[in-house]
């Protein structure tokens, strides 16, 4: 199986705690970094099921350098390396750094197209500007990391090619207005994530990859699906997001 999307930084986990959860996940895990620091970090992760997307988090545009765009396009042509992200908008404290954000994502989206390689979005109370921006990159693969938004909303994403990535969010008890809303998704725009270490579907815990077979079973319950169908269609959409080959 995939776990689409995580964080298997050292700020959350020992070496000891990521070494237990490359050997023990049966399937690939995508490391999505988010800084010049992440991604430099998780560039170093040796594991044969590990896959890294590099990029700028729209929390980082105050911080980051162009230096930092610099060292992920030097950076493209690592094997281990299948996508631009985590990339977006995110105006949930506010939008006075709004232009900057778009700035950056912007940036980012164009190192994505000029390398052909897919895109990580993440968009928090941002979801018109980031479907107006997409509407310049409609050949661009992508998938909206952690989807929140309106079944509608979605509708005009797939217009524009967009997968979507659902998590541990799936399998609160408050989550009844995204489970009518992915059940509405057409299956072959589902990946399956955990975003860990946030969001565990056992809360108050720390969230781990192996935990994305919670979010594999709701969904297949939501999608009134077999388990193994959705998994095999699930694990189909991740390897062509993303180009990895089953082996």
């Amino acid at each position: 199986m995939f776990d689409t999307h995580a964080h298997l930084f050292k700020e959350y986990y020992t070496d000891e705690e990521i070494n237990k959860i490359a050997s023990s996940f049966k399937g690939n895990i995508i490391v999505s970094g988010t800084d010049n620091n992440s991604n430099k970090e998780i560039l170093e992760l040796k594991y044969d099921n590990i896959y890294i997307t590099l990029g700028i988090h729209p929390e980082d545009v105050l911080n980051y350098k162009e230096s930092d765009i610099d060292f992920i396009v030097d950076n493209l042509n690592n094997p281990k390396v299948v996508g631009i992200g985590e990339i977006g908008l995110d105006y949930h404290y506010g939008k006075e750094d709004r232009d900057k954000q778009i700035d950056l994502f912007i940036k980012q989206l164009d190192i994505a197209k000029k390398y052909n390689l897919p895109v990580i979005i993440h968009s928090r109370d941002a979801i018109n500007d980031t479907i107006n921006i997409l509407k310049n990159y409609k050949d661009l693969k992508k998938v909206l990391h952690c989807y929140s938004g309106s079944i509608e909303s979605a509708r005009e994403l797939i217009k524009l090619d967009t997968y979507f990535g659902v998590g541990g969010v799936l399998t609160f008890k408050n989550s009844t207005n995204l489970v009518q809303t992915i059940k509405k998704i057409p299956l072959d725009r589902i990946v399956i994530e955990t975003d860990s270490p946030y969001l565990s579907p056992f809360r108050g815990n720390k969230n781990i990859p192996n935990n994305v077979e919670e979010v594999l079973k709701k969904l297949a319950l939501i999608k009134e699906v077999s388990y193994d169908d959705t998994l095999e269609i699930t694990n189909s959409n991740a390897r062509y997001l993303f180009n990895i080959k089953e082996k």
